[in-house]
């Protein structure tokens, strides 16, 4: 019993009546001055939903009253954008008047059947309802009063569903539509990731930088390394968080240019940044890095850092060898250290899934691990067409 009376309690329920009423409203009027042309009304409405702003202004309705409070009801908002949008709008017109139509002789003569029933019983001349002016008295008329009231009542109910369910089918989103919503969801998922990859590095970085030289400077009770290791530090944590307001800044602006993000030119600051760590970093850049494209040498200076971040994490301040070379269409970054015998090597984490993911959405390709030498390698190649 309380499912059936759930839709009395909705809003729903009074929200789709309402737009049912929309346009029944006028089509009563016109069938009260025109009665012997009530069909006239749908002439109008063919080539009225072939307008394409009309298919933009029913969705707006459809989604107020017939789904108010749904994230994502499957009616859509945009002007018809070609032909088979302004059919399905007009179709959507002649279907919403129908049902309009029907919503308001339910509405009308249920009730007063209802009411006429009780005139009958009450022994009184039922007005309104022709057919039972003759009907005999009886007082047992009284127990067919809540038929048409019930009657009445999944008669609404069904054709608010009705008419919603049509809305969705005729006012749905076209398929370039739903293309464009999932190109566009894909591009948002993409560039989440990017930022999660973009903190992880940077930050990372930092983070690995600071623990490194606070426990060398612990180790070496020396002052003059220790403020070394407090200035490196500092330097650190200034790029982290300029680094980390470049990222904010993409959350904040959709449109920020990606040109304010860090590039290979700015590798000598990585460098410095290990070697102040007590890395011994023996660096090699050739090629000319300042006419790489903007994603590939974006991309490549986080490579960089990654690499870098693991070699202080993993290995600690041991020897490392960069080498980077643009040459041939071809854009090279290895990174080498020796991998004590005591520590494991970085075979998990996110650290090398994010080189490994940032080399493939480039078309080049990352290899990381031993080289059997006892050093550990990540070697990226990226194209640069």
């Amino acid at each position: 019993m309380n499912r059936l009376l759930r839709p009395l309690r909705n809003g729903v329920t009074y929200t789709r009546l309402l737009h049912l009423w929309v346009p029944a409203l006028p089509f009563s009027v016109w069938i009260l001055v025109h009665p012997s042309t009530p069909w006239a009304p749908t002439l109008v409405l063919v080539p009225l939903g072939l307008v394409a702003v009309v298919r933009k202004g029913e969705g707006v309705q459809a989604r107020l009253l017939l789904t108010p409070g749904e994230a994502d009801p499957g009616i859509s908002e945009e002007p018809s954008a070609c032909w088979q949008d302004r059919a399905r709008t007009s179709l959507w017109m002649l279907v919403r008047i129908l049902l309009s139509t029907a919503t308001g002789i339910v509405t009308v003569w249920l009730p007063l059947l209802a009411v006429s029933l009780a005139q009958l019983a009450a022994g009184t001349v039922p007005a309104g309802v022709p057919v039972l002016e003759d009907a005999p008295h009886h007082w047992a008329y009284v127990l067919l009063v809540p038929l048409p009231l019930v009657l009445l009542y999944a008669a609404l109910v069904g054709i608010g569903a009705l008419v919603t369910a049509a809305a969705r089918r005729l006012l749905g989103p076209s398929p370039a539509e739903r293309l464009a919503a999932l190109e566009a969801r894909t591009e948002q998922l993409l560039e989440r990731t990017r930022i999660a990859r973009e903190l992880h590095d940077s930050i990372g970085h930092a983070l690995t930088v600071a623990v490194v030289q606070a426990g060398a400077a612990r180790a070496a009770s020396s002052p003059e390394f220790t403020e070394r290791a407090l200035t490196a530090i500092e330097e650190t944590g200034r790029a982290a968080l300029e680094d980390l307001e470049r990222v904010l800044g993409v959350l904040r602006e959709s449109e920020r240019p990606t040109s304010a993000r860090p590039t290979l030119t700015d590798a000598d600051r990585l460098l410095e940044s290990a070697r102040a760590s007590g890395a011994a970093v023996d660096a090699e850049v050739t090629g000319p890095l300042e006419t790489l494209p903007g994603p590939v040498s974006r991309e490549g200076y986080r490579i960089l850092q990654e690499a870098l971040t693991n070699v202080l994490r993993h290995a600690g301040a041991v020897p490392a060898r960069v080498r980077v070379a643009a040459a041939d269409g071809l854009l090279t970054l290895e990174v080498r250290n020796p991998l004590p015998d005591d520590r494991p090597a970085p075979g998990r984490g996110s650290g090398l899934r994010g080189i490994r993911e940032r080399a493939a959405l480039l078309g080049g390709r990352a290899r990381t691990g031993p080289d059997g030498d006892g050093d550990w390698r990540v070697r990226v190649e990226l194209p640069l067409g």
